[in-house]
């Protein structure tokens, strides 16, 4: 093996087509830039270091779980407090 490699010319892996693709696959991710308070890195940075994993994935995960809930809309919202002041 060589002491030094020249790596100058060399192409990343995303602009070369079919290797982005192969990681776009693997991955099921995608790299994004995002603004957040430092409070919240801080937290989760906290929680991450608790729980030993990473902060992103924790940030990640928090995301995921918040989606797969669902959201409570107008209807529904109203549909159960009808329910409920009923049965009082």
């Amino acid at each position: 093996m060589r002491k030094e490699y020249d790596f100058s010319k060399a192409k990343r892996a995303s602009e070369v087509p079919h290797l982005a693709k192969l990681q776009t696959e693997a991955k099921g991710k995608t790299r994004i830039t995002i603004m957040l308070d430092n409070f919240v890195i801080d937290a989760f940075r906290q929680l991450a270091e608790r729980e030993g994993i990473g902060y992103q994935t924790l940030i990640n995960r928090r995301l995921r779980e918040s989606l797969e809930a669902g959201v409570l809309d107008e209807e529904t919202l109203r549909r159960v407090l009808r329910e409920e002041l009923a049965a009082v």
